[in-house]
């Protein structure tokens, strides 16, 4: 008999980071049980979710593999790799502690996996023509990735404007959507007139079945049901203003959808209470006089109710609530070609598998 009961091992175990967990299954066979085990699978997940982190995708020579930078609260930063998929590749979506990442020498080819156990699929080929298509790129605007810890399974979203050879795109949204348990892609075809920015297509949501995008005139959100596969117009709160100084990003803050409006002097923060009658809270207004310099280019990035994370073209800062305090987190020594947050992501550790 051990000297802590199994509970107090288990709590123990949940909070190691995801390298250093695995390692601790060759101690002993109760161990090996005890990590393995479904209760603990869904206890590490709600463990992590409390603690978000970021993820930056670092400046690297075209021959070079795909890496990242990695920005936890709890732990500091390190370096995740993505040599394990052979392929270089840029990230499109997280969720959940899953990638979306599209290669980028190989139009078309996509990859989810899990970056800490390094386990990944290659997504199957559309055979839909028009992905090849899509306007004014030939790449999906939209990619989305939804992961459903709950279920044990994910989809991923490409959705854009179809362009036929020849002729002007004419409206027509074309969204795919993959589903693991299937494996296999599925289409609907709608009419929209909706816009995005790079910022807007970054911060996709998952919440409440569903994948929200923050429109370009930030005028609205767009999600995309899953389960019913049809979009939904959802209003922002009446507050809320766009242009003249103000902008606004969309987040996940513990499972809700979060809007974050940045002033010159404020950063005012809500967080939908009631999804289906879309009725949002004001939850707080930071002021931003301590980092004026910083707030032209700072862009929130990921979020829960004790803290954010924001980045700005070198550095990536902590905003903790309760205590009303900033912090640095990462800073970039050399000159970097693009602002960190043009291609940080909210991620959070999970043994979500993604085969």
């Amino acid at each position: 008999m051990g000297i802590f009961p199994d509970e107090v091992i288990l709590q123990i175990l949940a909070r190691l980071p995801v390298k250093s967990l695995f390692k601790t299954k060759t101690v002993c066979k109760l161990w090996y049980r005890l990590v393995s085990d479904k209760y603990f699978v869904k206890l590490y997940n709600q463990v992590s979710a409390k603690n978000p982190m970021v993820l930056i995708e670092t400046s690297v020579s075209s021959e070079s593999k795909s890496s990242l930078i990695c920005v936890d609260n709890l732990r500091g930063v390190s370096e995740v790799s993505l040599d394990f998929l052979k392929d270089r590749v840029k990230v499109r979506a997280s969720c959940n502690g899953l990638l979306c990442c599209s290669s980028i020498p190989d139009k078309g080819v996509y990859y989810v996996c899990n970056p800490m156990t390094r386990v990944s699929k290659l997504l199957p080929r559309s055979r839909e023509r028009p992905v090849t298509r899509f306007y004014p790129d030939g790449e999906a605007t939209l990619v989305g990735l939804a992961c459903d810890i709950s279920r044990n399974k994910f989809n991923v979203v490409l959705a854009g404007y179809h362009r036929t050879f020849g002729h002007r795109p004419d409206g027509t949204f074309i969204c795919l959507i993959f589903d693991s348990d299937s494996n296999k892609w599925r289409k609907f075809v709608s009419h929209r007139d909706d816009h995005f920015t790079h910022m807007n297509k970054n911060q996709v949501v998952f919440v409440n079945g569903a994948l929200h995008w923050l429109t370009g005139s930030c005028s609205y959100i767009l999600a995309l049901d899953l389960d019913y596969e049809v979009w939904r117009k959802i209003s922002l709160p009446d507050e809320v203003s766009y242009g003249t100084g103000n902008r606004v990003y969309l987040l996940d803050s513990s499972g809700c959808l979060s809007l974050i409006q940045i002033s010159d002097a404020w950063m005012k923060i809500w967080v939908m209470e009631d999804y289906e009658k879309e009725l949002w809270h004001m939850v707080d207004a930071v002021s931003l006089r301590c980092i004026r310099g910083l707030v032209p280019g700072i862009y929130p990035i990921a979020q829960t109710g004790e803290c954010i994370f924001l980045a700005t073209h070198k550095q990536v800062l902590v905003y903790h609530q309760r205590g009303r305090v900033w912090k640095e987190m990462y800073s970039v020594k050399n000159s970097a070609t693009l602002p960190l947050w043009f291609s940080a992501h909210a991620f959070q550790s999970t043994i979500f598998p993604s085969d």
